[in-house]
């Protein structure tokens, strides 16, 4: 396959970049970020391989099927345009790139706006053109108008033995407060309705600055996650919390989910039972009472939703481990869950354990594992049949309004489909009577 020559933009027309994102939100942030210099710069952004100038491909690098999808992404733009600049988590590592596509014009890691933007400079200038560098306050997204992700930090203190993100995202870096609440402030005022605040570890904002105080409008307030989360619940949005692990000052966000603060929701990354188990992985909190502090939430919340991820197969887990995990799912009884089979990460320190569980064990507690939960998911949805809520409408099909509740986060868990929607559009808030509960997602009209 050969490179394309150096393209040259038509006379009168703005240079254009096409763009593909890969990965988590924290890495649908850094697309956001770059869309937003591109276009302050006057860039257009097309929506095709063909149509562009050059592409820009944002790759995730954090497990295997995610190296495989981001190098045919890459793959897949040199063949249709043949003028590719990389980026993101996958970019990290070099070497994987370039040995498996060497005509890509640049590779750079994650949050690397700069060292992307001065790639784009060197393959593509543009004159200055003070009418076209104009973008909206709140930059460019690629989520839908009325819902956005604020990101508080970047990297992380811990050292999961199954993860590599502290290698290509570094040490907690905490953003300035004010900074946040500031960026917070600007999206609700262009129309955004829901935010969701994200990080590597969201318990632990701050805790690289020692909490210092910032200011926001004039007033200061302290780069913490208590403090922040009750300025957010002040700018009239839903505001979701993401990757949150369970410290005991969580108890404090708990506190102000029941005062209708902010939504009474909680990502917590639990990943396994087995206190053994839980050593292996070195994941932070191992030692907390899990099941004792999920009581006391719902105690303190009676409508709070809990949401979480695990891992099955994970290099020495036993059947009793396994057990062991089935046994806290149906006894925390959980709202929402991911789980994923074990697969080994270049890099990660896991791969060196003992007791490589097989691949066929694997899939098979992975199937036994999402069979309870869904019967969890079932009998605590249909315990909602009847009731009415407040839901947020992400779009209209023929009359049925695809919404989600204060329990739904976009593209992860269920929605709520509002027959006989009429009227209703996206953005809207809107009260619903479900009538109807399945596995994951909830049946309403309009109350």
């Amino acid at each position: 396959m050969a490179t394309r020559r150096r393209k040259t933009p038509a006379p009168g027309r703005a240079p254009r970049v096409g763009f593909v994102s890969l990965g988590c939100p924290k890495a649908l942030v850094d697309s956001e970020s770059i869309l937003t210099q591109l276009r302050a710069e006057g860039y257009d952004i097309a929506p095709s391989y063909e149509g562009s100038d050059l592409v820009v491909v944002n790759t995730c690098g954090f497990i295997d099927a995610a190296v495989e999808e981001s190098l045919e992404a890459i793959g897949e733009a040199l063949a249709a345009n043949g003028r590719v600049i990389v980026t993101g988590c996958l970019g990290a590592k070099g070497d994987v790139v370039r040995n498996a596509h060497p005509k890509v014009l640049a590779v750079t890691g994650p949050q690397a706006t700069p060292e992307v933007m001065a790639a784009v400079h060197a393959h593509l200038p543009r004159p200055h053109d003070p009418f076209a560098d104009l973008v909206p306050p709140q930059g460019i997204r690629l989520t839908p108008r009325h819902y956005a992700y604020l990101k508080i930090s970047e990297g992380c203190n811990h050292r999961c033995s199954f993860c590599i993100i502290p290698s290509m995202r570094g040490d907690l870096a905490s953003r300035p407060v004010g900074e946040v609440l500031q960026e917070a402030e600007t999206l609700v005022r262009a129309g955004v309705k829901e935010l969701l605040v994200i990080s590597q570890d969201t318990s632990a904002y701050g805790v690289d600055v020692k909490y210092r105080t910032g200011f926001w409008g004039g007033r200061p307030v302290r780069t913490r996650m208590t403090e922040l989360c009750e300025a957010l619940g002040g700018l009239g949005a839903w505001v979701r919390l993401h990757y949150v692990y369970p410290y005991p000052h969580v108890d404090e966000v708990i506190a102000l989910m029941a005062a209708g603060r902010i939504l009474p929701y909680l990502d917590v990354p639990f990943q396994h039972a087995s206190p053994r188990m839980l050593k292996l992985m070195k994941r932070p909190a191992a030692s907390e009472k899990n099941l004792d502090r999920i009581r006391a939430w719902r105690a303190a919340c009676p409508e709070l939703t809990v949401r979480s991820t695990f891992i099955v197969g994970f290099p020495g887990e036993t059947e009793g481990e396994f057990e062991e995990l089935l046994s806290f799912l149906r006894e925390a009884r959980l709202d929402r869950v991911g789980c994923f089979a074990y697969s080994p990460v270049e890099g990660a320190r896991a791969n060196a354990l003992p007791g490589a569980v097989p691949e066929a064990v694997k899939q098979e507690r992975l199937a036994r594992f999402m069979a309870v939960q869904a019967e969890v998911s079932r009998d605590r949805l249909a315990a909602k049949v009847g009731r009415e809520m407040d839901v947020l409408v992400d779009h209209v099909e023929a009359g049925v309004a695809i919404a989600r509740s204060s329990a739904d986060a976009p593209e992860i868990d269920g929605v709520v489909r509002v027959a006989g929607a009429k009227g209703f559009s996206a953005g809207q808030f809107a009260r619903v009577r479900v009538t109807a509960a399945g596995d994951h997602d909830l049946e309403a009209v309009p109350a």
